[in-house]
């Protein structure tokens, strides 16, 4: 037997508006063409921040405890509820540099940060420079614990 609920807005038993809505790690939705279903909980972005490698200063984040100073150009995120393993995916982007995951010498991610590396790329030969700049994007994508 199916339920099916149709209402218009959800409200606190108080009615005062808001409302805490919980769902399942097992929560589907229907694709736009209406022929496929997704995880709802996994297509959710778990941590993002927008900072400046220069200051280290944090406009605005969100599940993140941290950034830590490393040196020129590479930041340690710190995440505030851990992620299932290391193995997640992190996107992140600046305005004039490349940035990729600081995944050497020991520093791969773990299930509580990263690390990130700002660097700019020579079109005359491939080298890479270390430069910090003020808006660095990052996101992660994957299994919170």
């Amino acid at each position: 037997m199916r339920s099916h609920l149709n209402v218009d807005t959800i409200v606190d038993k108080a009615g005062s508006g808001g409302s805490n809505v919980k769902m399942a790690n097992t929560s589907t939705y229907v694709s736009d063409g209406g022929a496929v279903t997704q995880n709802t909980v996994q297509g959710l972005c778990k941590q993002w921040i927008k900072f400046s490698s220069v200051d280290h200063s944090t406009a605005d984040s969100f599940n993140t405890t941290s950034i830590t100073d490393n040196g020129t150009a590479d930041t340690t995120i710190t995440i505030a509820n851990d992620m299932a393993s290391a193995n997640y995916s992190i996107g992140a982007l600046g305005t004039d540099y490349h940035i990729t995951e600081k995944d050497y010498n020991g520093t791969d991610p773990t299930a509580t940060l990263y690390r990130l590396y700002n660097f700019l790329v020579s079109s005359t030969n491939g080298s890479t420079t270390a430069n910090e700049e003020d808006r660095v994007y990052a996101h992660v994508f994957g299994d919170l614990a």
